[in-house]
């Protein structure tokens, strides 16, 4: 099944400066509406002290993206 969602011009090219080359608009949107939980999930198996790293690693990539962002504004 699938769906489809209007968004602005503006909305769309930060949603391409976010896409990887080999991903799908879906797979982008799959990726970018993960949650902390799912992450965690996700990492269950890693060693402790891994969430805390991970949460760095996000943080330095908001950050990273928020400058791309000012970029385009």
């Amino acid at each position: 099944m699938s769906s489809s969602i209007r968004i602005s011009d503006e909305t769309k090219q930060k949603l391409e400066a976010r896409k990887r080359e080999d991903e799908t608009f879906d797979e982008l949107l799959d990726r970018l509406a993960r949650t902390e939980k799912d992450v965690e999930e996700m990492a269950g198996f890693a060693d402790d002290g891994i969430g805390e790293h991970m949460e760095n690693k996000r943080d330095e990539l908001n950050e990273s993206l928020e400058a791309r962002d000012e970029q385009f504004e």
